[in-house]
């Protein structure tokens, strides 16, 4: 069989875009035409491994502008702008991450396979279980059952206004409307790149398969670690969120008396702010190979992004998570469920309140033994590759 050709496409979040980036990756070192469509930001991250880019046109995304408002570019007008790429490439399959919507209505408007790329747990949910992004954990009675039945149909409400909105950009580009609630994630295939340790019970779609994180990191050089024998803590906050450094400070302050040697990225690379003080065990960084320090720590302190989660837990180092926005809770809630960390709720972020909670997975072995059954998976299963296998089936 000759090789096959991918327009794999990504929401410019890094959350987002780097998932993406590592299966277009996989995609063409197994012998693959890729073209890869982010934000221009990524463009010498991506022609660095070998893809075709091509800069995708941004675009609001919640709440999604009209099409063909004035000054502001919908969905469907970049899904009209991506037609002539795709006429031109003729891909066999289009890939695009769960919050790029232009490219999956371009795929369909020309007739093209579709697959959907969800850079974190499976969105959807299951009858009788907490709503996506709520950072609640599974019920453990029938009782608790009942209530998320009960209160079905406030979220049936707003997915049926997302709907309603796909229907407006579907119209736009020539396309019928849709039934299907979750209208954005395609019907062929969805690659859930988690790991399935995140995921709660529930019965699965034939066409929805979970691979494993899909893992990218921009090249950086090493950094020197604190001195000592401590046990190595990282605090590794949002690349897009807490621009105010509330968790790198809580962090600095809660852990400078302690007996550990602490790493601090800002993940803030090129800005202008200084970097916040460290104390004598902490070194404080704007950015790190997370390769090079992850499999080092002992607990890595994050805000509960997916990216930064799947990381630690594959290096199998536990995780304390502060979630901050969006389905940053989902993400802690899983990781205390699946007892390879805990969760600190925002509002109570604080040294003190920081401290204990990192004393406690620190002092109690089951966390990182459980962060190790977790990373033992992630050696035999490369999200990237099982990815790449199954869009390539898709296209034969």
């Amino acid at each position: 069989m000759g090789s096959q050709r991918f327009l794999v496409a990504a929401f410019g979040d890094a959350g987002h875009a780097f998932p993406a980036i590592a299966l277009a990756r996989a995609l063409r070192g197994r012998g693959q035409e890729v073209v890869f469509e982010t934000w221009e930001r990524w463009r010498e991250a991506v022609e660095a491994e070998g893809l075709h880019f091509t800069a995708a046109e941004e675009y609001k995304t919640f709440p999604p502008p009209a099409p063909g408002s004035e000054g502001q570019a919908s969905a469907a007008d970049a899904a009209l702008a991506l037609a002539p790429l795709i006429d031109d490439f003729r891909p066999d399959v289009v890939v695009s991450d769960i919050l790029t919507v232009a490219p999956a209505l371009a795929a369909e408007r020309a007739g093209v396979r579709r697959a959907t790329l969800i850079p974190h747990v499976y969105p959807v949910h299951e009858p009788g279980m907490p709503f996506f992004a709520f950072g609640a954990q599974p019920p453990r009675t029938f009782v608790g059952r009942a209530i998320w039945r009960a209160w079905l149909p406030v979220l049936t409400s707003g997915l049926r206004r997302g709907r309603r909105e796909l229907n407006q950009m579907r119209a736009a580009v020539g396309l019928r409307p849709t039934e299907e609630l979750h209208g954005g994630i395609s019907g062929e295939l969805a690659l859930v790149a988690t790991f399935p340790q995140l995921e709660y019970p529930r019965r699965w779609p034939s066409h929805v398969r979970v691979t494993g994180p899909m893992e990218f990191e921009l090249p950086h050089r090493e950094i020197e670690l604190p001195e000592g024998d401590g046990p190595l803590m990282l605090v590794a906050p949002s690349t897009a969120q807490d621009p105010e450094l509330r968790l790198v400070r809580a962090s600095l302050e809660a852990l400078a008396g302690e007996p550990v040697r602490v790493v601090v990225t800002t993940n803030r690379p090129g800005s202008d702010e200084a970097l916040p003080e460290a104390p004598a065990n902490a070194t404080v960084v704007d950015w790190l190979p997370y390769s090079q320090v992850m499999p080092q720590a002992a607990l890595v302190v994050c805000h509960g992004g997916h990216g930064t989660v799947a990381r630690a837990l594959g290096a199998g180092a536990p995780v304390l998570c502060c979630p901050h926005v969006g389905d940053m809770a989902e993400n802690a809630a899983r990781v205390a469920w699946s007892g390879s960390g805990l969760m600190l709720p925002w509002r109570l972020l604080g040294a003190r309140s920081l401290r204990v909670a990192a004393r406690r997975i620190i002092e109690d072995p089951r966390f990182g033994a459980r962060a190790g059954e977790i990373a033992s998976w992630a050696r035999t299963h490369n999200g990237a590759e099982r990815g790449a296998e199954l869009v390539e089936h898709l296209a034969a």
